[in-house]
């Protein structure tokens, strides 16, 4: 049964849809099964895959709204273990037309149960606020990933995602667990960086990860060029960091 990972935050520009591309690729040429699930609607996770969005007949849309199967949705990718389940801006409806089914926090779990089993890892890449979809992640998952970027104020936007955990394990996911909080966007070079990744250590402790993902010139031009970084630049350091984390999500299991 594949493990069911939630890669979230309420806060936009810290590297969620970054981590979601190039961890499933990371863990893709570790010849882990790997589905990634784009439930953002601005669809970045599938555009990282160079993907035309326009041309696209089925999205999770019309999964969760609609009925498809995940046959008639999922994508390859151009890694042989790695397949996409895209989204694009028709998804911003569903926040709307979820409210009018019962379950309706539910929809995302039961359409991945027909599907998981034939993965090693199922990641969910979604949207920057705490709505009906992120909700729905969340009821699906086994783990959430917290991406926090290393710059001020960054922390006061975790303490809120993990108390809305905490509720979705009391009502609707007894078995939700905390995966860990990833520093994002770290530059050595920035004293404040420092002190902000020293102040998340001494608050999460054990519940964050040692990978941190730094700042990166690769990582930032990866998603232009429609591919994750390991495509791009082999060596990249930032690519690195992604296998290294690849490595301490293995543990989860």
């Amino acid at each position: 049964m594949g493990t069911v990972i939630a890669i979230s935050s309420q806060k936009g520009g810290v590297g969620k849809t970054t981590t979601a591309v190039n961890l499933s690729a990371a863990l893709a040429l570790m010849e882990k099964r790997v589905l990634l699930v784009d439930l953002d609607p601005q669809g970045n996770t599938t555009s990282g895959f160079g993907i035309d969005k326009t041309s696209l007949n089925k999205t999770m849309y019309h999964a969760l709204i609609e009925g498809a199967t995940p046959r008639e949705i999922i994508l390859k990718t151009n890694l042989t273990f790695l397949k996409l389940l895209p989204a694009r801006m028709e998804l911003f409806r569903a926040e709307i037309d979820l409210m009018n089914f019962p379950d309706k926090e539910k929809k995302l779990r039961y359409f991945l149960d027909r599907v998981k089993d034939a993965f090693d890892f199922v990641l969910l890449d979604t949207p920057p606020s705490l709505g009906i979809l992120t909700f729905n992640a969340l009821t699906a998952a086994d783990f959430l990933l917290i991406p926090m970027q290393c710059e001020p104020y960054a922390m006061d936007a975790v303490a809120p995602l993990m108390q809305i955990m905490n509720i979705i394990k009391e009502k609707g996911n007894p078995s939700l667990r905390m995966g860990g909080v990833l520093l994002t966007m770290f530059d050595a070079g920035e004293s404040a960086g420092q002190r902000i990744c020293e102040a998340a250590r001494e608050r999460f402790g054990h519940l964050l990860f040692k990978t941190v993902i730094p700042r990166n010139t690769a990582l930032k031009n990866a998603p232009m060029e429609g591919s994750p970084v390991f495509l791009q630049d082999v060596g990249a350091f930032g690519g690195r960091c992604y296998l290294n984390l690849a490595q301490e999500v293995l543990l989860l299991k």
